[in-house]
């Protein structure tokens, strides 16, 4: 048995220590918002954090995350700038990227408060939205960075 802490809970999973985490978040635990599409860490639907950090969950095992605190996209408070942000400039059209981009979000933001348009630009080169949602997913990031900064950070 292994122990990981997702969400802020300790889940006990029977999984071998070299399976991929997203395998073991969909299959061990039945979180289902870690998509899987390319396998390679190329595309970003499997976003997650560990340790604040945006990592692609289907290149990393999960022997790896043990000692790691994971968060989903149900792992975010209902109230948190970037879920607000994305409601209110209504991102989503089909939805299947939108956890794993937004999740991306949530680390960037971390790191760069008051992003350029740029900055955003660059750093959401790498997530692919099939539906072409990006100009709002663009203006969420900037509401969410505008948000964030009126709370104090």
């Amino acid at each position: 048995m292994i122990v990981l802490n997702v969400n802020g809970t300790k889940r006990q999973v029977d999984a071998a220590p070299g399976n991929p985490l997203l395998w073991v978040l969909r299959d061990n635990l039945g979180i289902t918002s870690v998509k899987y599409t390319c396998g390679i860490a190329e595309c970003g639907m499997c976003t997650v954090l560990i340790d604040g950090q945006a990592r692609r969950s289907c290149v990393v095992n999960v022997e790896d995350v043990l000692e790691s605190e994971i968060t989903t996209i149900e792992g975010l408070p209902e109230n948190h700038p970037v879920k607000v942000a994305w409601i209110e400039k209504q991102v989503p059209q089909c939805g299947y990227c939108q956890p794993g981009i937004m999740l991306q979000t949530v680390d960037f933001l971390s790191r760069e408060p008051n992003p350029t348009e740029e900055q955003i630009n660059n750093e959401m080169d790498h997530m692919i939205c099939r539906c072409g949602t990006h100009p709002r997913i663009k203006k969420a990031i900037q509401m969410a960075a505008e948000m964030t900064a009126k709370q104090g950070g």
